[in-house]
């Protein structure tokens, strides 16, 4: 069922092919904005995302008053910035400032509508362990005070450490020594339908073993997945959406605690893959300001922030809403439409291969269709290409999505969907949108691929230089 929204949405100066219906979040919250300053302006919105006491978030826009008719925007405006600011910040409560009829309404979307459901259950139940609210309040001034936490992460390379990334169609562990590698391994594996435990830390264990192989003794390990943790501890992660609830709390939540025992209480620590993403090329690069996106079996980010710190920001950019064609592709898990890892991943790939003629056997794993669509491209097929162009296309609008929340001067851009041509073809479709749209982007972004073992192996590599040896 199609979702009916007000806000007017900008067809864009370069279409992708394959997707003639996208219509970037960029565009259409820059003609609200601009047709708001023409009109004579708006009345303020504030909000604070609290993830604890500690840790408070502050964005500010506008609206239209509530007596012009333009309003009736306002709420699409405002519920797919707060989406976006829920899974790139993160947060357990909303406190909201602004016309009251307007929070009123956001908070019913959280409470009734199944999307704002999903937001609110993983928010609060799940990531923060509070229940999930939004707070209206009389002014701006009784909003929590901004306190953003940062903090240095990785770069510890003295003594032997092993590093791994569990991604959700390939494992990779790799095992250095005084930043030296010397072994590293990918080995497929699909997690998520598995619903006992003891499976994902017998497989965990395995490839932890074999790096072990080729060190004389484990000094740390450091390691990244897909999903949420707090000291090492597992908040959400959609490599175990096939545990049952009740196996998750009492078998999973502390499953890396659990394997730190088993070699020997070690330092051990274990983050979110898209901040080993973004420390990965921080550390190749030797630069800060770095946004770094991986398209992998979904979307992966992270960030350094200018002073090459980390944030107690999410940066769950596969749940972020880049495209608001009310059309748009639905996430499986969530139930929205336009999130971008339906784009910046495997999924969009899937997603893409039947519009472009490609025809692939039902069933067929998605790991098994990149290869042969990444095949069929580099062989010279205008059918696969034109998938990557896509894909490309729509990378560019969401960049300059990004760089409205993001302070970055340097995008790392890695994971499987960007191996050969067809990354290629991505990361110039991308730059021709910036350069035709958004020159002043193009201008201030630098794009760093790195070779094909960084891209495979990198996160694995910089995963081990997580923990600092006591």
């Amino acid at each position: 069922m199609s979702i009916q929204r007000k806000l007017n949405l900008v067809l864009p100066a370069v279409e992708p092919v394959l997707d003639p219906g996208f219509r970037p979040a960029v565009l259409a919250n820059r003609a609200y904005r601009e047709n708001l300053r023409q009109s004579g302006g708006g009345v303020p919105v504030e909000i604070a995302l609290e993830r604890n006491e500690n840790s408070v978030s502050r964005f500010r826009t506008e609206v239209y008053p509530e007596d012009r008719p333009e309003a009736d925007q306002n709420f699409d405006y405002l519920e797919r910035l707060v989406k976006f600011l829920l899974w790139s910040r993160g947060g357990g409560r909303i406190h909201y400032a602004g016309p009251p009829a307007l929070g009123e309404r956001l908070a019913a979307y959280y409470r009734e509508n199944p999307n704002g459901q999903f937001d609110a259950s993983i928010m609060g139940g799940r990531i923060y362990d509070v229940p999930f609210e939004v707070r209206l309040v009389d002014s701006a001034d009784d909003l929590p005070a901004e306190r953003e936490a940062t903090a240095p992460l990785g770069r510890h390379l003295e003594g032997c450490r092993i590093g791994f990334d569990l991604g959700a169609s390939d494992r990779k562990v790799a095992a250095l020594r005084d930043g030296e590698t010397l072994f590293s391994e990918e080995v497929p594996w699909d997690p998520r339908p598995q619903s006992d435990p003891e499976w994902h830390r017998r497989e965990i264990m395995e490839s932890l073993k074999r790096a072990a192989e080729y060190l004389p003794r484990i000094d740390a390990i450091g390691g990244s997945s897909a999903g949420v943790f707090v000291n090492n501890r597992v908040k959400v992660a959609s490599l175990f959406r096939g545990v049952p609830a009740e196996l998750f709390s009492s078998r999973v939540k502390d499953l890396f605690l659990e394997i730190q025992k088993e070699w020997g209480g070690i330092p051990f620590e274990v983050v979110n893959d898209g901040e080993v993403t973004a420390l990965a090329g921080a550390m190749s690069l030797e630069a800060n300001a770095v946004l770094g996106v991986a398209m992998g079996s979904s979307e992966a980010a992270g960030y350094v922030n200018p002073d090459g710190n980390i944030t107690s920001w999410l940066n769950e950019l596969a749940f972020a809403p880049i495209d608001y064609n009310p059309d748009g592709p639905v996430d499986e898990w969530s139930g929205d439409t336009g999130c971008g890892v339906q784009y910046f991943s495997q999924q969009g790939v899937g997603r893409l291969a039947a519009r472009a003629g490609i025809d692939v056997e039902a069933n067929t794993p998605l790991p098994e269709v990149l290869l042969q669509v990444q095949e069929r491209v580099a062989g010279g097929d205008p059918r696969a290409a034109r998938i990557f162009e896509t894909i490309g296309v729509c990378f560019g609008y969401g960049i300059a999505h990004y760089a409205e929340f993001y302070d970055f001067r340097n995008l790392l851009i890695l994971g499987r969907v960007t191996s050969g041509r067809g990354g290629e073809l991505i990361l110039s479709e991308a730059r021709r949108v910036l350069e035709t749209e958004f020159p002043d982007l193009a201008a201030r972004i630098a794009f760093h691929i790195p070779d094909e073992k960084q891209k495979r192996h990198g996160q694995a590599m910089a995963a081990a230089s997580l923990p600092a040896l006591k």
